[in-house]
């Protein structure tokens, strides 16, 4: 069986590495210098290791031409959205248009989406423009089918090779296939959902969820501060209870939490449903980085000066920048008057500088500041000694430690703390 993987990124290459463990794999990616990165053995976003690329029997281009003739077409392609908050289903349009040239009439290949949409995507809007660009027939010379993705970059337990995969085909064969094919590479074992829509539908609410009760957390956050109460000493007391939910407040970006939930509430504004609690939880989450600014300002009593912003990617230890809501509290105190430098060890510096406009300071960590903040939890800043993160305070400065990860290091009575 020969299977080409559309998309090297954070899910396509882990998957496509997978895979290769067993079939015959090609990965094709349209960046040539994702390509040529692979080729040298170094994976930028950290998810598979040198060692796993130098085993892997997987081969990766940018050429669309050598990948006619798979038995199976794997889609991973992004799907953000726009400045809108519409779904921007350009990569896929975009991708769907080159496997949909690639196909060939024989033996009926399939076509398999794992990016993340909104029910009727698959078969509304990809399988018309692979019929186009192929000139042929969809259930028929080719067939359809969906296994949505559930890649936590940074995750090292729940590994594609760890995680039930839940597939679907066009027909009942189709799914047969799939269930074959990813029962190959998983140990937890597939799942046959109902249809290619229901399929679509379980991935977009499995974000959706931790979205909206994150966005709870996050509003308690903000009336407990309000009350002079700390949401992590709450916590604390709250989880003792057995069947109290885990989730904790923090600034909600990244490619899938911060972005599916729109693509539902996308498509139930065409079927003439107002999502009132989705979009109200997206509204607080999207809101956080502005008044955790506007918090750590007003403990300051108004007073701006320096500050040090301590992680920029969306997540603690992955190099992901994308719908990253640092930055909105970076801009934020900016815009109160702070002059703000920013640090991150994973992070990389052209693509902070290009994405956002952001310079990453390699001298950040050699001066002192009127505020350090603690946005993004790295092992980095984890490990750093109460005598460490004192060395980047000012007299009378302040430590605002926005995800609690020092709350245990006794800093001393000349540094003012802030913390949700």
């Amino acid at each position: 069986m020969k299977i080409i993987v559309v998309g090297l990124g954070y899910v396509g290459l882990p998957l496509a590495v997978a895979l290769a463990r067993h079939f015959r794999v090609s990965g094709l990616d349209i960046d040539a210098s994702r390509v040529a990165e692979l080729e040298r053995g170094h994976d930028r976003t950290g998810e598979v290791d040198a060692d796993e690329l130098a085993a892997s029997s997987l081969e990766v281009t940018d050429d669309a031409a050598a990948c006619k003739g798979a038995d199976v077409y794997i889609v991973t392609v992004p799907t953000p959205v726009d400045g809108d908050k519409r779904p921007d289903l350009g990569p896929l349009i975009a991708a769907s248009r080159v496997v949909g040239g690639l196909l060939e009439a024989g033996p009926a290949p399939i076509v398999v989406y794992e990016s993340t949409v909104y029910p009727g995507v698959t078969e509304d809007v990809c399988a018309p423009i692979l019929e186009r660009e192929s000139s042929l027939v969809c259930g028929r010379d080719f067939f359809l089918g969906y296994s949505p993705e559930r890649i936590n970059p940074g995750d090292r337990e729940h590994r594609i090779e760890r995680i039930v995969k839940v597939v679907a085909g066009q027909t009942p064969e189709v799914t047969d296939k799939l269930a074959q094919l990813y029962g190959a590479i998983t140990e937890a074992g597939v799942f046959r959902a109902a249809s290619i829509k229901t399929a679509e539908a379980a991935k977009v609410i499995e974000n959706a969820q931790r979205d909206i009760n994150i966005a709870f957390m996050n509003e308690i956050a903000q009336i407990f501060a309000k009350l002079g109460l700390s949401v992590w000493d709450v916590l604390d007391a709250a989880r003792t209870k057995w069947n109290f939910l885990p989730f904790h407040p923090g600034l909600v970006g990244g490619h899938c939490i911060g972005v599916d939930p729109y693509y539902l509430s996308f498509r139930a504004q065409q079927l003439g449903h107002n999502s009132e609690v989705i979009l109200a939880g997206r509204a607080i989450n999207d809101g956080m980085g502005r008044w955790v600014a506007d918090s750590i300002h007003a403990a300051r009593a108004g007073r701006a000066g320096s500050a040090l912003v301590l992680g920029l990617t969306f997540k603690e230890d992955v190099p992901d920048l994308r719908n990253s809501r640092v930055v909105e509290v970076v801009r934020r105190l900016e815009e109160l008057g702070h002059a703000v430098s920013v640090d991150d060890p994973l992070a990389d510096r052209q693509e902070a500088e290009r994405d956002y406009g952001i310079d990453l300071d390699p001298e950040a960590l050699r001066r002192r500041y009127d505020l350090v903040i603690a946005s993004v939890g790295h092992q980095r800043y984890r490990a750093m000694s109460a005598e460490e993160i004192r060395g980047l305070v000012a007299d009378g400065g302040c430590v605002a430690d926005i995800g609690g990860i020092w709350r245990g290091r006794e800093l001393g009575a000349g540094v003012e703390r802030w913390t949700l």
